[in-house]
Formats: structure tokens, C-alpha cells, sequence
């Protein structure tokens, strides 16, 4: 009688313990794969530490180190001519302040005035947006109720936890899970390499183009609250993920550009973004 109420207590607390693990895991996949609402077109990063950095690579890139940082969402894609069309139809090509948000002398950008309206360049909707200053990237994602990523969120976002040294892993990367070998500022509709996903459903985090981050460029190791997330106008900021045109090296997931404050106030074709959103979700 004793072994079998062993048996069945022994039962009880494993059948417990899986259906834990399994609640878990359900709701860890809805809140990466958020069906609409305020994080619809964006993937969970899990609360948690990741390592950032890495060793042997080049200086600014050390020293590798372990960084905790809580949940936050980040746009799956690349925001994309079409959706800066609609920001600049709203809010104008220049800031409040007389700031540049969209280079509209530049001929490379993909956002045009049409009798009055600003529309995204015809066969270009769906292609990672430039020519937006730093000031516009931040004004986009604040207008969509979002913000712009610190380079160490971009850098949790593209490689996880397993310390890879690309979105999709170690292999070198290849014409099938990035958009690379193209010339400085040309890009294709984004989404088109699934197998160059990060390990949270990312998508084009290496090639295309740059992307904005908020984060002034400052020797590591990185902490959040020294006052690197918060630019200035004199400050030179990070971008991330490398372009169509950048070699092996400047697409590794701790690849560092350093953009000086004359660069980031105005455009460029090889810069883009995406946007974050805080996350209240506890797992």
C-alpha cells in the first residue's frame, strides 16, 4: 500500500512538473508569435542574459561579457518604404526643430511627394526604407508607439543566447540567408531569407542594410544606464547588421558601425531600422 501511494505521489508531481513545462512553452510561443494588437509584426525576446561581444574579433567588439536585459519585442522586418510613406504623409520629411528626417534631395530615397502625397517609389513598397536620418528612424518608431533598440537589445534579437556568431548560426554567410554581394545601398523586398531567421524569428538582421540603434558608441563593457542609451545631438551613435555590400566580418551580429553625428543627421541608402516595444509579459 505504501509503494503504491509512492508510486502515485512520485506520478502526481512529474505529471505536474510537464504540465508546467508545457504551459511554459505555450505561452512563450504566443507571446513570440503575436497574432495582432500592439506587438502584431513583431517577435518576443525573452527575459534573460545573453553573452555580447565576442573575443578575437576586432578590439571594439571585446570584451565579451554577459549582459541581463528584461523581455521586450522587436519588429520581425525591417520597416519598409511603404510604412515610411505613411509616417512622412503625417508628420512631413522634416522635425519639429527644423531636423531632417528623410533626405528627400538624396536620389536613392524611395519615398516621393506625388501631387501632394508622399508615396513609397513604384516596385519599391516593400523594401527596407533609407534615407532616414537617426532623428527620423526615432521619430518613425515613436509615432508607431515604439522606440528605437539599443544596440544590445538589436544584438540579443539577432543572436540569442548561444553566444553564434550570425542570426542563423556559425556557417559563413551565403546568398540563401541574406540579401549580400549587392553594392552599397541595394536591397530587395524584406522577409526573403527565412533561413537566415534569428533563433527568435527575425529576419533580415544581417545584410540589406545598417540599422539604427539608440545607443552612443562607447567601449564596452555595455551598460544601460551609463547614459549610452540616451544620444545626443553631438554624439556618435551605433548601427548594426552590416549591408548588402559588407564582407564576412561587418555581418557578425557584434559588428559595430560607428556613426559619426554629421552622418546620423542626415540619410543614407545602406541605413534602415526596426523598432522595439517594451513587454510587461512575465514567463
Amino acid at each position: 500500500m505504501a509503494t503504491n501511494l509512492r508510486k502515485l505521489r512520485v506520478f502526481t508531481i512529474l505529471f505536474m512538473f510537464h504540465a508546467m513545462i508545457a504551459a511554459r512553452e505555450i505561452r512563450a510561443a504566443a507571446a513570440v508569435e503575436p497574432q495582432g494588437g500592439k506587438f502584431a509584426g513583431m517577435v518576443m525576446i525573452p527575459a534573460g542574459e545573453f553573452t555580447m561581444g565576442r573575443e578575437g574579433g576586432p578590439r571594439d567588439e571585446a570584451p565579451a561579457h554577459k549582459l541581463f536585459l528584461p523581455a521586450f519585442y522587436i519588429d520581425r522586418n525591417l520597416v519598409t518604404a511603404r510604412e515610411c510613406a505613411r509616417f512622412i504623409q503625417e508628420k512631413g520629411p522634416t522635425g519639429p526643430k527644423g531636423e531632417m528626417y528623410l533626405d528627400v534631395a538624396d536620389p536613392d530615397v524611395l519615398v516621393h511627394n506625388r501631387d501632394g502625397k508622399w508615396l513609397p517609389k513604384e516596385g519599391f513598397e516593400n523594401h527596407p526604407v533609407g534615407e532616414l536620418s537617426r532623428y527620423g528612424a526615432a521619430a518613425y518608431c515613436a509615432w508607431a508607439g515604439k522606440r528605437l533598440p539599443s544596440e544590445a537589445e538589436w544584438e540579443k534579437a539577432a543572436r540569442g543566447t548561444d553566444g553564434r556568431l550570425y542570426p542563423w548560426g556559425n556557417d559563413m554567410p551565403r546568398p540563401d540567408l541574406a540579401f549580400i554581394g549587392g553594392y552599397r545601398g541595394q536591397t530587395v523586398p524584406v522577409g526573403r531569407f527565412p533561413k537566415g531567421a534569428s533563433p527568435y524569428g527575425a529576419l533580415d538582421m544581417a545584410g540589406q542594410v545598417w540599422e539604427w540603434t539608440r545607443s552612443v558608441y562607447r567601449s564596452y563593457p555595455y551598460i544601460p544606464k551609463d547614459g549610452r542609451e540616451e544620444a545626443a545631438p553631438a554624439d556618435t551613435v551605433v548601427a548594426r547588421g552590416g549591408h548588402s555590400a559588407s564582407g564576412p566580418e561587418g555581418l557578425t551580429s557584434t559588428s559595430r558601425e560607428a556613426v559619426d553625428a554629421g552622418r546620423a543627421a542626415t540619410g543614407h541608402a545602406y541605413i534602415g531600422f526596426r523598432c522595439v516595444s517594451d513587454s510587461q509579459l512575465v514567463l
